[in-house]
């Protein structure tokens, strides 16, 4: 008897609603992104590889600052204080120990 996948749990060979599928997670991306940077300061491939890994690294690259921007928008949002100044730093109330005398 082969044991069942649970179905909660996303195969990699899965499609999404839309038949494609599904990109990969910032952390995922991040580590491609460091292999081709390990492969192209190598410098033992050949250029025409070199250039495609290059183009890919910067389609990563671009992503990724989008996702980071992404969150710091909604990590702001989330620290405003409604009404509050919202160039003041958000409070460590919940953390009294954290707070300096």
């Amino acid at each position: 008897m082969r044991p069942q996948k649970d179905s909660s749990q996303k195969d990699s060979s899965q499609k999404d609603a839309d038949g494609k599928k599904p990109s990969p997670g910032f952390e995922q991306r991040l580590q491609r992104l460091e292999k081709l940077a390990e492969k192209l300061r190598g410098g033992s491939i050949p250029l025409e590889e070199a250039i495609a890994l290059f183009e890919e690294g910067m389609k990563l690259s671009k992503s990724l600052e989008k996702d980071l921007a992404r969150v710091e928008r909604r990590v702001e949002i989330l620290t405003r204080e409604p009404g509050g100044d919202s160039d003041q730093e958000p409070g460590l109330e919940l953390f009294p120990e954290l707070e300096e005398e």
